[in-house]
């Protein structure tokens, strides 16, 4: 027994020095981490370890406004002053670039035609910068947040920064304020949503198969992406990405959008790795679900009034069972 207990204290006294050891090595950079381990080769950190690797991570494992959440539907507060989201695109289409990043599928818009929002939560204008895609390996996994501990196929992020106060999202995301996500749950279906068939159709993933891939996409209506419903969900969070900056105000959009079958099968057919390199799929691409630590969560669908108030005295509970039309 006493062997065991001896090889167990060496395993584990290794694997703080391999730790410490990477730590302390140029490999640190913001790139070095991962969402699931790797099949083979040196460590890289999975979400559990984004904290601990990295000094400059460490909200990540000690933040108390943490994202993704469950949401649940019992614990929602209606605001009645949130208004609806407010979209300018100046009346034009846009262009940017797809790129698999090894991460994600990013869409980052071109600087030409700029995309603000206002209303809901924000105060201040916030500018898109980047469109980012989640999903699972299963259509019962995938999106980061979940509903009443349900996931969801995936998950669209539109990731907005403080035009107003900061020159770019990079200041913004450090900074009070800073950013807007909205987000919007993906199910499959037999159709598709007309901005994301541009994304997914056939003879466009498959130009960004490998890590690095790009590839332009013009003529693009960002309106299209959302769905029929003025209704959502806002908390405030962080990041769900290192270094877990607390700077988010996260809009979770009350309905879906679809994509078809296929178009799912295509995402989980993109490489995390270059063409050189073993294939390992991108699915699975989200970082578990973080505790809510008493913060509200408002919405701005009134279905009763009649409950106890949140902190700021403006909104009041909701009294209802389950948002149905996530779980159809």
């Amino acid at each position: 027994m006493e062997i065991v207990w001896e090889a167990l204290f060496l395993l584990q006294a290794n694997f703080i020095v391999c730790i410490s050891a990477q730590q302390n090595s140029p490999k640190i950079h913001e790139g070095w981490w991962a969402y699931k381990e790797v099949v083979q080769g040196s460590f890289v950190p999975v979400p559990s370890f984004w904290g601990l690797v990295n000094s400059a991570w460490n909200l990540c494992s000690v933040g108390k406004r943490q994202s993704p959440v469950n949401i649940e539907t019992s614990h929602m507060i209606f605001d009645p002053f949130l208004t609806p989201l407010r979209i300018n695109t100046g009346g034009r289409k846009v262009s940017g670039t797809m790129y698999n990043t090894g991460r994600h599928v990013s869409l980052r818009l071109d600087k030409e035609h700029l995309v603000n929002i206002s209303g809901g939560p924000m105060t201040y204008s916030h500018r898109l910068e980047e469109i980012r895609l989640h999903f699972g390996s299963e259509d019962s996994q995938g999106s980061e947040h979940l509903l009443n501990g349900q996931a969801f196929s995936g998950e669209v992020q539109l990731i907005h920064y403080n035009h107003e106060l900061y020159t770019n999202v990079t200041e913004a995301a450090k900074s009070p304020n800073g950013l807007v996500v909205v987000s919007i749950f993906i199910k499959v279906s037999d159709s598709s949503n007309p901005f994301l068939n541009r994304m997914l159709n056939r003879d466009t993933i498959t130009r960004i198969t490998y890590k690095n891939d790009a590839y332009l996409l013009q003529g693009l209506n960002i309106e299209e992406l959302y769905p029929e419903t003025s209704s959502f969900i806002t908390y405030d969070g962080s990041m769900t990405i290192p270094p877990c900056y607390e700077t988010a105000s996260w809009i979770i959009m009350n309905k879906p959008v679809y994509i078809t079958r296929m178009q799912m099968h295509s995402l989980r057919l993109l490489s995390q790795n270059q063409p050189s390199q073993i294939f390992l799929s991108m699915s699975d691409n989200f970082r578990p679900v973080q505790p809510l630590n008493n913060r509200c969560i408002r919405t701005n669908i009134n279905f009763s009034l009649q409950g106890k108030d949140c902190p700021n005295n403006r909104a009041q509970k909701l009294q209802y069972r389950v948002n149905e039309w996530l779980l159809k």
